[in-house]
């Protein structure tokens, strides 16, 4: 049972005057903290909630405010979850094409300087890394061993709160970084194998299914789902102790919860593409999971998710380093009628541990790679063509690959960071080419490989405006010593690998954000820092908000990064910030908390030390 919520301290926001600044040109001015303690807005905002906590299984009605109990139910209908109220935050990167863009633009370069917190709301402690969701001017906040809070999205005034009953037996817990919304019901993926989903006016459970059993298949869900023509879509870690069967994608009609599909994410023996796997038995074939959400285009019906590494990750232990072993770090097209796979793309033969789940945005652009700045491209595309994409970072390499989202045909890609593991992509084909010197052949054996485990790019979302025609990235300036496992090695996590990571020879910056046109692959500006960078956010007012692994939380002129008001929040801010809009007014959110990505970026700058504190902030202009 989760204890009494407490206050957040005040410490976060005067102690930004004594700590250096993670990053470079940024600036606080002492009169921002001032103001707040002189104006009285940390005490009104950090006062305790009193909202009793939920027993698990149990929904907890708190004093409900006047206005949020006359407020009308508006039920989420295909049509919202297609084009949403601009006020409204509907799902993890807030639209189905996963572009982390809000249109509202109270906020502007111009006065971003006077944003001040408005309220907070102490979490539960452990990992955070969630992203509120908010409708008709109520938040929901989604929380460690699926928990979810529903508060007032203007004042924080708490309404319920649900946290969800497991069997006795089951240990799990974890983060959980989003949750869906669907008629008039939250939809989320739990951490002991279950789809289930609990009434958005009330808190109380309304159904679940189960997916995979946690006993023998212990497949747990960092990310929740997306909701997609009226049907669930989740995915599963599938670390190696799962097993195969627990490595899938599945859809539950999200009225009732009935599994309509499912699809595995390796092919079974017999099955095209099983000879990618070298003959590997079914039960070797371990790990291929899906941990982000996915994309979806509703007018062509597809369904666009990421894949993750094999276990062993280093191929020499399984059938050899020539097999491609499909589906790992992969993008997978899926009719979402019926789950089955129209194309795929494989990003690189991986051997360093470098998923490729992360967000795929969805843009429909002229074509027109720049040779000066894209290292591979196509050379069949037509001058002035505009295409279908799917386009972003897809993978810890920090390449960004361009495809045709109809198709699967290969477009364009260029690093954005140092990477040393591919060697060549063939424009014509698509088909990625390793470096041999970054390919392990025998135990014990130690390479020097860029990025890091942790990822040139991680789970940290990046964002695209449709007003600059940028896409904006979160990226990390690390290497890593590789040794693969044998006598003298012990592998991490089930992967046949060990990793330290380095900084490169000469640099001295973890953290860089960089702005590049998703038309021609230009890099616009970018914006480095000595803290690494976490997840992003554009607004239609022309302001990037961005957070960092050692407390900052930032807004940036998205026209020329230009950092326009930071603020120091004092713990890693793990969370996906969003901005909505209640009763006239634009805000912007962000949760703070303990982060696996934040904690390894952070060993990089062990002059930081961020604190552990799990917080939601809410920030708006005066």
């Amino acid at each position: 049972m989760v204890g009494p919520i407490r206050a957040p301290e005040a410490k976060p926001f005067t102690d930004v005057l004594a700590r250096p600044d993670p990053g470079k040109g940024s600036t606080m001015a002492r009169g921002y903290a001032a103001a707040l303690a002189t104006a009285g807005i940390l005490a009104a905002a950090l006062a305790t909630s009193g909202v009793a906590s939920a027993a698990p299984g149990e929904s907890v009605a708190a004093p409900t405010p006047a206005a949020a109990s006359a407020r009308p139910w508006r039920p989420v209908t295909d049509a919202m979850l297609k084009s949403p109220d601009p006020a409204d935050w509907l799902m993890w990167r807030r639209t189905l094409d996963s572009w982390g863009y809000s249109p509202l633009d109270q906020i502007k370069p111009s006065n971003a300087k006077g944003l001040r917190l408005i309220w907070s709301r102490a979490l539960p402690s452990g990992l955070y890394e969630g992203t509120p969701l908010v409708h008709d001017g109520v938040m929901y906040i989604v929380e460690p061993r699926d928990r979810i809070e529903a508060v007032d999205a203007a004042t924080g005034d708490p309404i319920w709160q649900f946290e969800r009953k497991y069997a006795d037996d089951f240990k799990g817990n974890g983060s959980k970084r989003n949750i869906a919304i669907f008629g008039d019901t939250l939809v989320s993926s739990s951490a002991d194998g279950f789809v289930y989903a609990v009434d958005a006016r009330t808190g109380k459970q309304v159904w679940e299914t189960k997916v995979t059993d946690f006993r023998t298949q212990p497949a747990s869900t960092s990310s929740g789902p997306i909701v997609a023509g009226g049907k669930v879509i989740s995915g599963r870690n599938c670390a190696a102790t799962a097993g195969p069967d627990a490595c899938v994608i599945v859809a539950n009609d999200a009225l009732t919860g009935k599994e309509l599909w499912r699809t595995h994410t390796m092919p079974r023996p017999g099955e095209p593409g099983d000879e990618t796997w070298g003959g590997v038995p079914w039960e070797k074939r371990l790990q291929v999971g899906t941990w982000m959400p996915p994309s979806y285009d509703p007018e062509l019906n597809l369904i666009y998710v990421g894949t993750s590494v094999t276990s062993p990750t280093a191929k020499f232990m399984l059938a050899g380093n020539d097999k491609t072993y499909l589906y790992s770090v992969s993008t997978l097209a899926l009719d979402a009628n019926t789950g089955k796979i129209v194309w795929h793309y494989q990003h690189v033969n991986d051997h360093w541990d470098f998923d490729h789940t992360f967000e795929r945005l969805l843009v429909d652009t002229e074509v027109a790679p720049d040779p000066k700045a894209v290292a591979w491209i196509n050379p069949r595309i037509k001058p002035g063509e505009r295409r279908k994409v799917i386009t972003g970072i897809p993978g810890k390499t920090g390449i960004i690959y361009t495809l045709d989202r109809q198709t699967g045909e290969f477009l364009w890609a260029t690093p954005t960071v140092r990477q040393n593991v591919v060697s060549s992509i063939d424009g014509a084909t698509g088909k990625v080419t390793n470096n041999p010197a970054a390919v392990f052949t025998k135990p014990d054996q130690a390479l020097d490989i860029c990025p890091s485990f942790a990822g040139g790019k991680n789970w940290p979302a990046g964002s695209y405006s449709p007003r600059t025609g940028l896409m904006y990235m979160p990226l990390q300036n690390i290497c890593s010593v590789v040794t693969s496992e044998g006598p003298n090695t012990k592998g991490q996590l089930g992967m046949g690998i060990d990793y330290k990571a380095v900084m490169p020879p000469g640099e001295t910056n973890v953290g860089s954000i960089q702005a590049i046109s998703v038309s021609t692959g230009r890099t616009a500006w970018k914006h480095e820092q000595r803290a690494g960078v976490m997840s992003l956010v554009d607004t239609a007012g022309g302001v990037l908000f961005s957070a960092d692994a050692v407390g900052r939380f930032r807004a940036l002129d998205d026209s020329t990064g230009d950092v326009l008001w930071d603020v120091n929040l004092s713990a890693s801010v793990g969370g996906f910030p969003i901005s909505y809009s209640s009763g006239g007014r634009q805000f912007v959110a962000v949760g703070t908390g303990l982060s696996p990505e934040a904690m390894a970026l952070g060993r990089m700058t062990p002059e930081f030390t961020p604190q552990s504190t799990s917080v939601l902030y809410v920030f708006a202009l005066p």
